[in-house]
């Protein structure tokens, strides 16, 4: 006897996964938490096994659970790319992107191919950092968003997974002072911890010279050589290097994630510019790979 699995239910399922919590995943959804909880015990009756194990005062997935998620997730872009498609001439409104300050130039193909294909949907970005994006895509002031964060804590799509490096002026020495004199894009910016927790442990005493929400007046501070900054190797301009923290005696950095945040009841609009996405950024496509395989 053919059996058919709920998409709706399928669709619960990788909302808590996704968020660790009953509650987050009911605001994301627009139900309440009870109805939330109620179609996660039909999924886990259909298929006759517990999908999640309470901890303390978050939710993770059961070894069933774990199972399930990777083709649900398969099974969700499915189904929504097919809806993408046949209802790609009707695409219209506006679409909220957000974007971490960057990725901007990185996301550009992608949002001009959508922008030629669907000149009815207008197109509004909005910059800031991962964190904050996040939340925004939670609270549905944004519509989709790209977020960083260390791949090995990454959740949802990953798009694609590259170094974070230490970042140079050519021929500075501002890597060999003391203080290290660090140039960051914003206080909220997902690299700020990783970057400050790694100098921490090597005990190496740092100060700020410059933080801003803007990228380009950071790399103006390390072009004049007054500091050193970290980011994506793939975003690295050509004018500045990547230091080599064993050569240095800085500490390495960990991988970094771009991970694609939609809400599960996403509009057609941001599952057709997801696909753009995907296509113009899925695992290094557009990063230089020698850039890549000098680093590694």
């Amino acid at each position: 006897m053919t059996r058919n699995l709920d998409l709706d239910l399928i669709r619960t399922f990788v909302s808590v996964a996704d968020s660790g919590s009953m509650t987050v995943a009911a605001n994301r959804l627009h139900r309440t938490q009870g109805a939330v909880s109620q179609q996660i015990k039909r999924l886990e009756d259909g298929l006759a096994c517990q999908l999640f194990i309470r901890k303390a005062r978050k939710l993770e997935l059961s070894r069933e659970g774990e199972q399930l998620l990777a083709k649900a997730r398969q099974m969700l872009q499915l189904n929504d790319d097919i809806w993408a498609d046949m209802n790609a001439q009707s695409l219209q409104g506006v679409l909220r992107i957000g974007v971490p300050y960057d990725l901007v130039t990185p996301l550009a193909p992608a949002m001009k191919a959508f922008a030629e294909a669907h000149p009815r949907v207008e197109l509004s970005l909005v910059c800031a950092a991962s964190p904050e994006l996040g939340d925004a895509v939670t609270s549905g002031r944004l519509d989709l968003s790209l977020v960083e964060c260390v791949a090995s804590e990454a959740r949802g799509e990953v798009i694609r997974i590259e170094p974070l490096v230490w970042v140079s002026c050519r021929g500075s020495a501002a890597w060999q002072k003391r203080p290290l004199p660090l140039s960051m894009v914003d206080e909220r910016c997902a690299f700020r911890p990783v970057v400050l927790g790694a100098l921490a442990s090597e005990d190496i005493a740092w100060r700020t010279v410059f933080e801003s929400g803007n990228i380009e007046a950071t790399a103006a501070t390390v072009r004049a050589g007054l500091a050193i900054t970290a980011w994506l190797a793939s975003t690295v301009p050509p004018d500045l290097e990547t230091i080599q923290p064993h050569a240095a005696g800085l500490p390495a950095l960990p991988a970094f994630a771009i991970c694609l945040r939609l809400p599960s009841t996403a509009q057609p609009s941001a599952l057709a510019f997801a696909r753009y996405v995907r296509e113009s950024m899925s695992n290094n496509a557009g990063v230089p790979h020698s850039r890549l395989e000098k680093i590694a």
